[in-house]
């Protein structure tokens, strides 16, 4: 696996954190997460496969046990607004010091400078002062907050992720040391759309700055969801003139007719979407089946592609599969906080007598006895 023998040392956080250390689990590295003894509820549900260690950061002792294992780590990761690693001791500056080659990813809503830096927020105000949000709803409505995918997890964890895997490249080859990312969700999300500035110019795709009138926010009817007999949903992306065209023949439309939203909507509801699966299996129109999260991995191409894997506990889980690489030997257990504390410190070189010591003054705790979650 192309990360196999590189160690992150990640900060337990929520969100963007979580999945930036997931992304580097997936591709074969050791990520560590690192959680505050005391930690009453671990909410971190994308944990699959680390490491937990739970240690008092409160403590001067904590802290150099941080550094020491900084010294043989390759990536940090830290989800803290300004100011804070930099007040526990663990800045830049001071992880240097034990380790000029490792890189240090500060993962943040709005970076380490800057008027916002220290405001907190969500990835709807991430995504707000990104200009994206602004571009998303409907026509004559109010902008639509979405999931917290654009900020948190693309803009934020996913492109961390990238800069990280191009920061060890770079260091590998070109010897830099002392790497920093400053990566501010804002700009994630921002650089994540850049086709929305970029695409102004192109003909058909924009009516000026009018938000759900455009060519794929839901303004072209061929480009739109729609509601079943049953109540479910398909969705139409017929675009170009001969999905467009198939689309017309599926629903009984002649090329003449003026195809609307509303016309669209009344012949979806004559069918179920099942029956409408049927109308346009055989036919090139760009139109699917809006499938349920618990229909997603069932679905025959997702399980002919082995989309997603099924976990010992019957729950599914989405895979990088289309890097060929194998998930047989990867594990998927979700650390108990503190679960592998003495055996990560082993592996760093402290001894067992330290370890001892750590435990009985409460600088760290070890929750091994418990079993892992799935």
């Amino acid at each position: 696996m192309a990360l196999k023998g590189i160690k992150v040392l990640e900060f337990a956080g929520l969100a963007p954190g979580p999945f930036c250390g997931k992304i580097l689990k997936d591709l074969g590295a050791r990520v560590i997460r690192i959680d505050r003894t005391g930690a009453s509820e671990d909410v971190d549900r994308l944990s699959h496969g680390k490491e937990s260690i739970a240690i008092n950061l409160k403590s001067p002792k904590g802290i150099e046990i941080i550094k020491k294992l900084s010294k043989n780590a390759d990536v940090l990761i830290e989800p803290f607004r300004k100011g804070v690693m930099e007040r526990l001791g663990l800045g830049p500056s001071q992880i240097f010091q034990e380790n000029p080659r490792i890189i240090y990813a500060r993962l943040t809503g709005y970076g380490q400078f800057g008027e916002l830096s220290k405001k907190a927020g969500h990835d709807i105000n991430y995504i707000s002062y990104s200009g994206v949000l602004s571009t998303l709803g409907r026509a004559n409505e109010k902008p639509y907050a979405p999931i917290n995918l654009i900020a948190d997890f693309a803009g934020g964890g996913l492109m961390c992720a990238l800069s990280i895997v191009s920061s060890l490249y770079e260091r590998d080859t070109k010897g830099i040391k002392e790497k920093v990312i400053d990566l501010a969700m804002v700009e994630g999300a921002a650089y994540l759309s850049s086709w929305l500035w970029t695409s102004r110019d192109i003909p058909g795709v924009w009516d000026g700055e009018n938000r759900g009138k455009n060519l794929l926010d839901g303004g072209f009817a061929p480009y739109e969801t729609y509601e079943t007999k049953d109540g479910k949903y398909m969705a139409c992306g017929s675009l170009e003139p001969a999905f467009f065209n198939n689309l017309l023949k599926g629903v009984g439309l002649s090329d003449n007719e003026e195809i609307t939203h509303e016309k669209l909507q009344s012949i979806f509801k004559t069918k179920t979407r099942h029956e409408w699966e049927e109308v346009f299996r055989n036919l090139d129109a760009c139109v699917s089946p809006i499938l349920e999260m618990n229909e997603a991995p069932i679905h025959p191409h997702n399980k002919e592609r082995k989309s997603f894997i099924e976990l010992k506990d019957g729950s599914v889980l989405p895979t990088m599969n289309w890097l060929n690489q194998s998930s047989q030997d990867q594990s998927y257990d979700m650390p108990m906080i503190g679960q592998h504390t003495s055996n990560v410190l082993k592996d760093f070189n402290f001894t067992n007598d330290e370890i001892s010591q750590f435990l009985a003054e409460k600088i760290i705790a070890d929750s091994s006895q418990t079993k892992s979650k799935l």
